[in-house]
């Protein structure tokens, strides 16, 4: 017997899952979609992330939220206002950072625009700081850089004056000390021609002693001042007092002076004959950075300059006793270890694409009459460097044995 067909009215029909009036049955229940906008960072927010991470080396990444923030204080902001000097004041230091000169001379000069005088707190953007920096940016130096430094001087002059901490008032000592020799460099150099740059000179370094007696770079520019007068052992009492108060201090410490200023005193201890002390001071600075061109010249150099004066005492000294073999070993040495730094240096020359003419001609001048004085053999480098190594503890103790009267 066939089934019976259902009828139609029996026939419950099923609704497939996911249908529109079974969806909030069959799907979870969710937060509204459409989230709240967070807030914007403020300024004040980009500018202390920006900080951080120039702080940290970052300076790459902490670009764009400085220019972030400026872009929007100067939207908050009618025209030039003080709330922008933070924001130019960073992005200045950002640019020296990444090297570029240029864009950080155009914000310390529209930070200067803001604050004239100097007279806005640090933590606020202003102070001195953009004025020396301008100066040593100058496109033109000479008395454009004296210009901005003359502002610093004034400013850390009144500072210094109303300065109550004892380490605070040292602190702007030292940097007022630094601004007044910094003058002096100039007007030794770009400004020598002046009528009145001896006497300003005077005046300046006397300040700068005043105020700061025993900080390395005051006394080397006494004694820079010293050579120009020919007040030859004067200069020397400088540079000596200069080197004692950090000679035997860690590379890391703060009172050690930096790189540039210590290849300033090999250069000035060179130039009163003080040549152990200038080695001792460029053998350090290649163990800091053996990549510095100038650093490895100046060694040359001053091993070359050493040998001369050997040879002419050799001279003197054969024409009455006759030569010595170990002499004449210690002053191949002195030729050996002169090549050998200058080599080195000329190497790094070419490496870097170094820019100084006058650097490159001369070391090529001396490497010619060493290879004349000890043939071309390619000897290595580090044979070179280590025979100079002895002869300059050999000259010590020698000087240590004359000293004694021995």
């Amino acid at each position: 017997m066939a089934k019976t067909k259902p009828s139609k009215k029996n026939l419950s029909v099923r609704e497939p899952r996911g249908t529109l009036k079974n969806l909030d049955r069959v799907l979870p229940d969710r937060p509204n979609s459409k989230k709240p906008s967070e807030p914007k960072e403020s300024a004040e927010g980009l500018l202390a992330r920006s900080s951080a991470l120039l702080q940290t080396a970052q300076a790459e990444e902490a670009l764009p939220l400085a220019l972030r923030a400026l872009k929007r204080l100067r939207k908050e902001a009618s025209g030039l206002s003080l709330q922008l000097l933070p924001a130019l004041s960073l992005i200045a230091e950002i640019n020296l950072e990444l090297g570029d000169a240029d864009e950080a001379r155009n914000y310390f000069l529209q930070a200067s625009q803001l604050d004239p005088d100097g007279l806005i707190s640090e933590l606020q953007g202003g102070g001195v700081e953009k004025f020396l920096w301008l100066a040593q940016l100058s496109e033109e130096g000479g008395q454009d850089s004296v210009s901005w430094y003359e502002k610093a001087i004034t400013v850390l002059r009144n500072e210094s004056s109303r300065t109550i901490d004892t380490a605070l008032k040292a602190q702007k000592s030292k940097k007022l000390a630094t601004a007044l020799c910094s003058v002096i460099e100039i007007y030794m150099t770009d400004l020598s021609w002046e009528a009145d740059a001896e006497p300003r000179c005077e005046s300046l370094i006397t300040e700068a002693m005043l105020i700061a007696p025993d900080t390395p770079e005051a006394l080397q520019t006494l004694a820079n001042v010293r050579i120009s007068q020919e007040r030859v052992d004067e200069a020397k009492k400088a540079l000596a007092d200069s080197l004692e108060l950090w000679k035997d201090l860690p590379s890391g410490n703060e009172s050690v002076p930096d790189f540039p200023t210590r290849i300033s005193l090999a250069r000035l201890l060179m130039e009163v004959e003080m040549e152990n002390d200038a080695m001792e001071v460029l053998e350090r600075l290649v163990e800091e950075d053996d990549t510095s061109v100038e650093a490895w010249y100046l060694g040359g150099w001053c091993s070359y300059l050493t040998a001369e004066r050997s040879k002419i005492s050799r001279s003197t000294a054969t024409n009455s006793a006759g030569t010595d073999c170990a002499e004449d070993a210690v002053f191949k040495a002195m030729l050996m270890s002169s090549r050998g730094w200058l080599r080195n240096s000329l190497r790094l020359y070419d490496l870097q694409d170094y820019e100084d003419d006058r650097l490159r001609d001369h070391a090529l001048e001396l490497v010619r009459d060493l290879d004349d004085a000890l043939g071309d053999a390619k000897e290595e480098e580090d044979e070179e460097r280590e025979a100079g190594e002895e002869v300059w503890e050999s000259d010590t103790e020698n000087e240590d044995h004359e000293m004694d009267g021995t």
